[in-house]
């Protein structure tokens, strides 16, 4: 093999046993300081950085993020620098050649990390030289090997599934296609592999999985990205619910104790069902570190004078406020506020009594009752939400976040997962009352037909499960419908009648005619499990060229127009906005 003209060692490796050597290294100016008549450069590549000492005349004109390549020989520094790996020795330079040159002024510097989020996205590949960003990507790299080591031990069959595909309901928006070969009709980008995965299953593939890619036409958030992202999807055959919770934590604890030093807890995890979780809780991604839980009052006030809670749902939580001032009261009812919540009822407790000025409006009886519940401490502060049900619920979860950040009281060092199971089957549109899918359209109702058939629709449970870890949903899962007439009557009841089931979901329907086993999968969010692990709360830091918040891609400029003669190709037309 040919020795390598640019360099042969790289910017991490060389260290004290090195000294002496002869080396050609290549990389990227990180910084230059000047000293008397000797420069100091650091240099940086991939795997790291070293410092370089380089006679001032020969680096004249070069200037930082340059790439270069540098001949010279390893000595022993004289001030060492023990948070550097290479930090005992220096390249004393003799020769360098540059190989490209940085022609523009910097728009943030490369070690800035609160440069503007529009600015690092335009110009990632900048971004990306960032030392830290750099081993983000590279940590993903690994957690990625990791999974498909992890999966083929297990058994796993790897299988990726189309990307150009069919437009099917399944909860969000699709991206849609267009195709020369049929002007005017479309094809859709999968918002995962759903169905896919059921028809292996169907094939006779006992156990499938796939890093997938996924596409949904949404908004931002902070733990999700517009566009694509990645899954760790897997289906089993003749797999229950038990047998997914056994694979997924097994993988996730791996993944968890692997790559972070932080603790994380053992299997089994614990279980909430979904009404447990959002009435222990106020949500169905409840934080477990969080050690405070929400109590419900709303029978107490049943029959109350106090206006406010007439007619309400009622929600409180006791937290530790001992030694809060009026001020810390004060924010956290403008907190609720600001999430347009009707306001805040808060009380102290000490000397074993409740104080506030809302007492006034309650009768003994009902402060009795409620004292008994809650059972406060000394020093705890009490924190009363009354709205309608969702709102109550919404604002009271909020609040509990919030409570759990502002007094510390959240361990950051710990990961905590969660199941959540027996999810409603079906939940009513809030505007017109129609039945819908509440989760996944492709579940198992528990009790099957007999269930659609004889319960009240409002009361039916699936066999469909998340995973929770801090707060956040990181799997979603279910024990797949594989019989073709519980599929149509579960859509028949959500306002799809049989022919639009053919129609939409017709290779599924088809396949499930040729007998299906029963199977049952899941599917990791890949990038928002990355996220506990690179210490960030921002989902597009663990990928290396996302979208902005409004669904845009500043480094390629898209989504950009596309000229008239190539939308006529294909059949479209496009109608101006004129607001």
């Amino acid at each position: 093999m040919k020795e390598n003209i640019y360099r042969n060692t790289n910017c991490g490796e060389l260290r004290i046993t090195d000294v002496g050597k002869q080396v050609r290294m290549a990389g990227w100016v990180n910084s230059i300081r000047k000293l008397g008549g000797i420069t100091f450069v650091t240099l940086r590549d991939h795997y790291g950085l070293t410092q370089l000492t380089v006679d001032e005349e020969k680096i004249v004109g070069i200037g930082k993020e340059t790439v270069i390549s540098v001949s010279g020989t390893v000595i022993e520094r004289s001030s060492k620098n023990p948070h550097m790996p290479t930090g005992d020795i220096e390249v004393v330079v003799s020769e360098i050649k540059v190989l490209g040159e940085c022609t523009q002024a910097l728009p943030f510097e490369i070690a800035d990390v609160t440069a503007p989020e529009d600015a690092r996205l335009k110009y990632r590949y900048l971004n990306l030289r960032n030392p830290h960003m750099h081993d983000i990507i590279v940590k993903r790299s690994k957690i990625l090997n990791f999974v498909r080591n992890k999966m083929n031990d297990l058994g796993f069959v790897e299988v990726q599934t189309p990307i150009l595909t069919s437009s099917s309901p399944e909860g969000a928006r699709d991206y849609i296609v267009p195709t020369i070969n049929a002007p005017g009709k479309f094809f859709a980008l999968p918002q995962a592999p759903q169905q896919f995965k059921q028809l292996l299953m169907v094939s006779g593939f006992d156990k499938y999985f796939q890093i997938a890619p996924c596409f949904r036409n949404e908004a931002a958030r902070a733990d999700r990205t517009p566009g694509e992202f990645y899954q760790i999807d897997f289906e089993m055959s003749f797999a229950t619910q038990e047998d997914v919770f056994a694979v997924a934590e097994e993988l996730a604890t791996g993944i968890y104790g692997n790559f972070t030093d932080m603790k994380v807890c053992k299997a089994p995890f614990v279980r909430l069902t979904w009404k447990e979780a959002r009435e222990k809780y106020a949500s169905d991604k409840p934080d477990l570190r969080n050690p405070l839980t929400v109590t419900t009052l709303t029978d107490i006030f049943e029959n109350t004078n106090f206006s406010v809670y007439q007619g309400k749902t009622i929600k409180a939580i006791v937290a530790p406020c001992e030694g809060q001032s009026r001020k810390f009261f004060d924010e956290v009812t403008k907190f609720i506020l600001d999430l347009e919540g009707k306001g805040l009822t808060w009380f102290k407790f000490a000397d074993g009594a409740l104080s506030g000025s809302a007492l006034k409006f309650l009768s003994e009886d009902e402060i009795a009752k409620m004292t008994a519940r809650l059972t406060p401490k000394n020093g705890d502060g009490v924190f009363i939400v009354a709205d309608t049900e969702p709102r109550a619920v919404k604002l009271i979860g909020a609040l509990r976040n919030e409570l759990g950040e502002r007094l510390n009281l959240i361990d950051k060092n710990r990961v905590e997962f969660c199941w959540i199971v027996d999810f409603p089957f079906f939940e009513r549109n809030e505007e017109t009352g129609a039945l819908e899918f509440a989760h996944n359209p492709f579940s198992m109702p528990q009790g099957g037909m007999d269930a659609l058939i004889n319960q009240n629709p409002d009361d039916v449970v699936a066999y469909q499960y998340d995973c929770v870890c801090n707060g956040y949903e990181m799997l979603s899962g279910a024990v797949r419908n594989h019989d073709p007439k519980v599929m149509v009557k579960a859509f028949e009841m959500a306002g799809y009648d049989e022919e639009t089931v053919k129609l939409k979901f017709g290779a599924l329907y088809n396949a499930f005619q040729f007998g299906a086993p029963p199977h049952a999968g899941a599917a990791f969010g890949f990038d928002r499990m990355l996220m506990p692990i690179m210490d960030t709360d921002c989902i597009r830091d663990v990928i290396a060229f996302p979208f902005t918040k409004t669904g845009k891609d500043l480094l390629m400029n898209s989504p950009t127009e596309i000229d008239e003669k190539t939308l006529r190709e294909l059949g479209i037309k496009t109608i101006k906005d004129n607001k």
